[in-house]
């Protein structure tokens, strides 16, 4: 081998190198976060709620929208209807109409609700989804089709 080649060889052993490492290399790809469930991590709270006859506490549920129900007229007006979650447990939403605008629902629609459970021997009902006017609460809401009705 002559001197001129030998010369270039290392030159470009190195660059080679780099070359090839840079094109074999692949970082340590983190694990892709899970597609969305179809279920909400606080149906467990709503089932626990209800086994243990609790009231009172804050929920976030995702479901299908079983039945439209008449409004109620008794006191503040309130939109509603049942709510069909993942487990299969189903709750009742009261959604007040006269705080918040009514949510343009039909059965199977896919909702998320925030709001506060109320036990009852038929499932539970979540009410306050919608913003507290004197603040005292968190406020709650009712997400369909991207849009936060509070």
């Amino acid at each position: 081998m002559n001197l001129k080649l030998r010369s270039r060889w290392w030159i470009l052993l190195p660059a080679c190198t780099l070359a090839l490492l840079v094109w074999t290399y692949q970082p340590a790809s983190q694990p892709s976060p899970p597609p969305p469930s179809l279920s909400s991590t606080h149906t467990v709270d709503v089932e626990t709620a209800h086994q243990q006859r609790l009231s009172g506490i804050t929920v976030e549920v995702t479901g299908l929208v079983e039945r439209l129900l008449p409004d109620d007229h008794e006191g503040s007006r309130h939109q509603r209807f049942t709510l069909r979650l993942f487990s299969g447990h189903t709750v009742l939403i009261a959604h007040n109409i006269d705080l918040a605008p009514r949510v343009p629902i039909s059965p199977d629609d896919l909702v998320t609700v925030r709001g506060e459970y109320g036990y009852n021997e038929k499932g539970g009902v979540i009410h306050w989804t919608h913003r507290d006017p004197e603040n005292k609460r968190p406020g709650g809401w009712i997400r369909f089709h991207d849009h936060e009705y509070r």
